[in-house]
């Protein structure tokens, strides 16, 4: 099979590495995935240029997010049938409750090879169908931003609708949650430095949006269109730069979700 490999953590992207692989075969309740679709996230790039805190297996096949076809299924395998359509999940052995501490060590694109090859093996625990409604390249952008920010709304935040959230900038994890928002009835706050971009926010249903190069104070903003009560939830992609400006947003028994 065609994949590609990263020579080393920090590499660069055009450090990619063309190669030729046997086709792999999958193990006791494993699958092996035709694949069909990858997305590209943040962590993909941080990986590459090598600012990424994980340590990084030399050689990786990177790319945490996909989606294809099962071609195969190992022994002992029942929860799938060839034909069907999947995407992996991000962590291969994590598929629910409190992490291990070892955790990481089944990271697709990092710790694991990930899926930017012909053919990957996926844990039978670690995948899940693709519902008829999405299409393969619509359900390869779901696995690592999607899922973070919605584990980060509606699993430990619990928000409802009527609720107030400020999401940071436009990439993967706050434009899906400025979706999420839209769709749940939720009210989304966005920052960006970009009129153009918050435009595209507007468009996409934010019910704020904010330069924060024009308006730095950003959390006084917020506190405002809530009415001085804060936002119940930030999600917090900044770090150093503007968790305090997060605090300053957040109403009382609000929450801030960090997302590293």
């Amino acid at each position: 099979m065609r994949a590609h490999q990263l020579p080393k953590r920090g590499a660069g992207v055009d450090a990619l590495v063309k190669v030729e692989h046997p086709d792999p075969k999958p193990a006791d309740r494993q699958i092996l995935v035709k694949v069909k679709a990858c997305s590209l996230n943040f962590r993909d790039l941080s990986i590459a240029r090598g600012s990424y805190r994980i340590p990084v297996c030399e050689n990786i096949i990177p790319l945490s997010d996909d989606a294809g076809e099962v071609v195969e299924i190992g022994a002992g395998g029942t929860k799938f049938k060839v034909g069907d359509r999947v995407a992996g999940n991000f962590f291969q052995r994590w598929s629910g409750g409190e992490p291990a501490a070892d955790v990481h060590k089944s990271a697709l694109g990092g710790s694991i090879d990930g899926m930017l090859a012909d053919y990957a093996v996926l844990e039978e625990e670690g995948t899940v169908k693709i519902p008829p409604h999405l299409s393969l390249e619509e359900a390869a952008t779901l696995p690592c931003a999607a899922v973070t920010v919605w584990n980060a709304m509606m699993e430990h935040a619990k928000l409802k609708a009527g609720d107030t959230l400020l999401l940071q900038g436009t990439g993967g994890v706050s434009i899906f949650g400025l979706q999420f928002a839209h769709a749940m009835g939720i009210r989304a706050i966005i920052t960006s430095s970009s009129d153009d971009k918050l435009k595209r926010a507007k468009a996409l249903g934010a019910a704020l949006f904010i330069n924060y190069e024009t308006t730095p104070d950003w959390e006084k903003a917020a506190m405002e269109f809530t009415g001085g009560f804060g936002v119940d939830l930030v999600v917090e992609v900044g770090g150093a730069a503007t968790l305090m400006r997060s605090f300053g947003a957040i109403r009382v028994g609000g929450k801030v979700m960090l997302i590293a």
